[in-house]
């Protein structure tokens, strides 16, 4: 893969809806795309049908029935006929094959989506769903209670405390200020923070990222494509996908090795890095990614707020690629990376570097 075929491919446009508790306008994920779609295709100025491939992230288990990504299609519409997939995954990694579409010249533009309404059942116990089947699964451990785990791995490591846990939630809230599609945001300090009961030990609630419904979606375009339809694209200059064993006990939760070995593979460097979104769905996961992969203070992490403010299911991962994406179409940074996680305890990571040239 040389850099002039992975330069050629950029983020131009991105949308989500507001992050909600509960989204009381919608019985289901799809409904909040319809008009999604409307505003990044008007962001664009791209019609539907100028849109080469469309790639969805959904779960089935999330939705509580078979093939429940199909009925998305009646949000594109289906005549004239799309080139359409889906993956059982983050919308993180429909745009990664949205990306490998591009790359292989089958298509011009492409839009990747996500969806999830997250309300609709217990998070905590579907997530357990995704641990070994034989072994972990029929224990039911719930995701919090996995991440508490590695929180307290974490603490007693010495690798962070929980006022820097609580730190980070307060940065959070304090960014997210900015951003009016935020679930939670406003004013707190770590000081009152530390205040507060403990949810699973050492987990406090704001530890934990919120149950939200949402959606997000990202157009990208090749080459000429992309510079017609936005003023200044953000340019992928790597994007990479690593995993780390499924089994707990067969990795050292206080490290990610998959994290590091992804970003390295994108090509991130934090020393050209201005913005780093990161999908971390606990404070300290955040503070642990910081550390492995040697972000310094010159990188704003989550100047969006990140997923502390606001985690729906299956497209987080997304709306933080495209989060960095803006940062650099609106000129706020030249250079920005993007972070998707999925799995118990950062399991699995994926990468998205972008660029303004």
């Amino acid at each position: 893969m040389t850099n002039a075929a992975t330069n050629d491919i950029a983020v131009i446009g991105f949308a989500q809806s507001p992050n909600e508790r509960h989204s009381s306008s919608t019985t289901n994920g799809v409904e909040m795309l319809v008009p999604l779609f409307h505003e990044v295709l008007a962001e664009t100025g791209l019609q539907r049908r100028d849109i080469g491939f469309w790639c969805s992230g959904s779960s089935d288990y999330l939705a509580g029935r078979a093939f429940s990504f199909v009925s998305a299609v009646d949000a594109i519409g289906a005549f004239p006929p799309i080139v359409e997939s889906h993956v059982e995954m983050d919308g993180a990694w429909a745009l990664y094959e949205a990306y490998v579409k591009l790359l292989m010249g089958e298509a011009d533009t492409a839009i990747a989506y996500g969806f999830g309404k997250s309300s609709a059942g217990d998070l905590r116990r579907i997530l357990a769903l995704q641990l070994d089947p034989y072994l972990v699964a029929p224990l039911w451990p719930d995701s919090v209670s996995i991440a508490a785990l590695q929180a307290r791995l974490c603490l007693d490591s010495g690798l962070v405390t929980e006022l820097q846990m609580a730190e980070t939630v307060a940065r959070s809230r304090e960014h997210a200020l900015a951003d009016p599609k935020a679930q939670l945001s406003g004013h707190v300090t770590a000081e009152e923070l530390l205040t507060r009961p403990y949810l699973a030990d050492p987990l406090r609630a704001h530890d934990c990222a919120p149950i939200s419904d949402g959606a997000a979606a990202v157009v990208l375009a090749r080459g000429d494509v992309a510079r017609q339809h936005c003023r200044r694209p953000a340019w992928i200059t790597g994007f990479a996908h690593r995993i780390d064993p499924g089994a707990l006990g067969l990795r050292d939760l206080t490290r990610s090795p998959s994290a590091v070995a992804a970003a390295g593979d994108a090509g991130l460097d934090p020393a050209t890095l201005d913005v780093a979104e990161l999908h971390a769905p606990f404070s300290h996961q955040e503070l642990l990614l910081i550390h492995e992969l040697g972000l310094g203070d010159r990188v704003r992490v989550n100047p969006s707020g990140g997923v502390l403010a606001g985690n729906p299911m299956f497209s987080a991962g997304l709306a933080r690629i495209g989060a960095a994406a803006r940062h650099v179409m609106s000129g706020q940074a030249d250079r920005a990376a993007g972070h998707a996680t999925s799995g118990p305890a950062l399991q699995q990571n994926l990468f998205c570097v972008l660029g303004s040239r």
